[in-house]
């Protein structure tokens, strides 16, 4: 249930761009992803633990992506496999409105089944 949750969390961050153009919600949307996008670095490292400790397939591929994009500020400064994991994730930034789209539904659609 949590990797869920901070798919679609993250999603949100992901897609703070687009979420104004949703009716109704849109605004709202907004600002509480712009409130957690503050708080991304740390919401990105917990996503890639949860998924890594309680892996689940699908949500868990999608939380380390997601997490992946949302740390890609502190990548640098990881050892041996930080300049790589960086390439990686900026290549991923520059899907991350669909990335995030993704993330949002998955995360929902774990939360239903």
């Amino acid at each position: 249930m949590w990797i869920e949750i901070l798919n679609i969390i993250g999603g949100l961050i992901l897609c703070v761009g687009v979420l104004e153009a949703i009716p109704a919600m849109g605004k709202h949307l907004e600002k509480i992803a712009k409130w957690l996008g503050s708080f991304q670095t740390i919401i990105g490292i917990i996503a890639i633990i949860l998924a890594i400790f309680w892996w689940s397939d699908l949500q868990s591929i999608v939380a380390i992506i997601v997490g992946l994009i949302l740390i890609t500020g502190i990548l640098p400064a990881i050892p041996a496999m930080g300049k790589h994991l960086e390439k990686l994730a900026k290549w991923l930034g520059s899907f991350q409105t669909i990335i995030g789209i993704i993330a949002i539904i998955i995360g929902i659609w774990g939360l239903l089944a």
